[in-house]
């Protein structure tokens, strides 16, 4: 990712045509109205349908969320921070993160809008599943993994939107320092938003060891 001049004020003009440049936005209720229902019914679902017992369903759609912060942190360090060469790799770079960079206050792109969020998604979604049943020979386990995944992915969106427009809580002060050291001083470290455990075991924590640097609102 190019290094870019930071604006507190504003956001991005990603698409010049008005209808693509108003789905590219979206609010965090848009996103709760889709997939709340829908973690509900795909645990509820695996329950009844596969007849497993609470306590499994409840270790898997953990093991769900769990996985969520290893793809969040592979995902942000990988994907989103790609270094780009070509004209084509950089502007989707851009468009998937690099705006967000620039302009890091703008809280309308926090959430991934509707449409390209379903059909990724639905893509994990047909992953888990086809995995679930060659390797386990039933979709249920990957039903219900898949919930939990979902479930991991709503909370790391809905923290992320709140380290962008709100102060710390005193127990959650690491998080809102260590998402703002990585935009405001190390975009190479701190790519775990909900997590600060991957970090630590691959080693892309700050250079320095101490850093006073007051945890804000971005």
């Amino acid at each position: 990712m190019e290094a870019l001049s930071i604006k507190n004020k504003g956001q991005a003009r990603i698409f010049k045509h008005p209808f693509l440049e108003a789905i590219s936005k979206t609010r965090p209720w848009v996103i709760y109205t889709l997939y709340i229902p829908m973690v509900i019914c795909l645990v509820y679902y695996a329950h009844y349908a596969y007849q497993y017992a609470i306590g499994l369903m409840a270790l898997v759609f953990l093991a769900g969320m769990f996985n969520w912060t290893l793809f969040e942190y592979l995902t942000h360090r990988f994907l989103f921070h790609f270094k780009a060469r070509t004209p084509i790799a950089k502007r989707l770079v851009y468009i998937f993160h690099e705006n967000h960079h620039e302009f890091p206050r703008d809280i309308n792109r926090l959430f991934m809008p509707p449409v390209p969020s379903l059909i990724l998604s639905a893509t994990v979604f047909l992953s888990f599943y086809g995995i679930s049943s060659l390797i386990l020979g039933t979709p249920g386990y990957g039903i219900a993994f898949f919930a939990g995944f979902i479930f991991g992915y709503l909370l790391y969106v809905s923290l992320h939107f709140a380290i962008h427009a709100y102060p710390p809580p005193k127990y959650l002060k690491v998080l809102w320092r260590n998402h703002y050291l990585h935009h405001y001083k190390y975009p190479d470290h701190f790519y775990g938003v909900s997590s600060p455990l991957w970090d630590t075991l691959f080693g892309t924590k700050s250079l320095k060891k101490k850093n006073k640097t007051k945890p804000q609102p971005l």
